[in-house]
């Protein structure tokens, strides 16, 4: 593929990936409030919510916590009315990123965004400045212990997919958006693992960093992802597995 995103990557191998259940909880449960709420509460009839109640499972969370939070979304239940933001910025070396947010104090998730590119060398910009850089994408991340490559390849294709990859310890492959739960229903039905299986932003191009920049780019998105109002974060960066070794020293 033209570009990668190398910080799902990383997040998966350092297992800093909503790393505390109860932050993974809290950000399924807003998308699942947010998808009910703008496609209504039919998981049959809503795509976005079917894929949000998807990865709920895959996380095991309980079933009376997505029905509850179907209901808020739907209006059945009082609940937060969270609002979507897409913020877009800067990084150091010069890297894109994007910011998806879901809040229900949009002064105050832009304050602590903005904070943290500030802090970590970077600059928060206006809407459209990166956003450009990138394509909605289906995602999957598998170990290439779970899968023989040439079944991989016939299943992937057999639902869609656009390219697989080999990243050296894990299989990747990109999928149009709208076909995401096609390649999720054929791995689950093969019982195949995976690492991820999510939309993503997948840039177009990546922009190498080494150094300084490398160290305080992976600082920046660490903070963001850790933010509650943060729902998912994308850059153009890539670091090469000699600078990471190197940086985790």
């Amino acid at each position: 593929m033209s570009g990668h995103n190398k910080w799902s990557t990383i997040k998966h191998k350092k297992g800093a990936a909503d790393a505390k259940r109860g932050k993974l909880f809290s950000k399924l449960i807003k998308e699942i409030t947010v998808a009910a709420r703008m496609g209504g509460g039919d998981i049959d009839g809503n795509p976005r919510l079917r894929a949000a109640v998807n990865s709920a499972k895959a996380a095991n969370m309980p079933k009376e916590n997505i029905e509850r939070a179907i209901k808020k979304g739907t209006g059945e239940l009082e609940g937060a009315a969270y609002e979507e933001i897409t913020y877009e910025g800067y990084g150091p070396g010069g890297v894109a990123v994007l910011v998806k947010v879901l809040t229900d104090n949009k002064n105050r998730a832009v304050a602590e965004i903005r904070h943290l590119f500030s802090k970590y060398n970077g600059n928060l910009g206006e809407t459209g400045c990166v956003n450009w850089m990138f394509d909605k994408k289906g995602y999957a991340s598998i170990d290439k212990s779970q899968v023989d490559e040439d079944a991989l390849y016939e299943l992937a294709l057999g639902v869609g997919a656009e390219d697989i990859t080999d990243t050296g310890d894990t299989y990747e492959i990109l999928t149009a958006p709208e076909n995401i739960e096609d390649l999720r229903a054929a791995l689950d039905a093969k019982g195949i693992k995976y690492n991820q299986l999510e939309v993503q932003m997948i840039p177009q191009t990546n922009v190498t960093l080494t150094g300084k920049p490398a160290e305080q780019t992976l600082k920046l998105l660490e903070a963001l992802e850790d933010l509650d109002d943060v729902q998912a974060v994308s850059s153009n960066f890539d670091i090469s597995d000699e600078e990471m070794a190197g940086l985790q020293a």
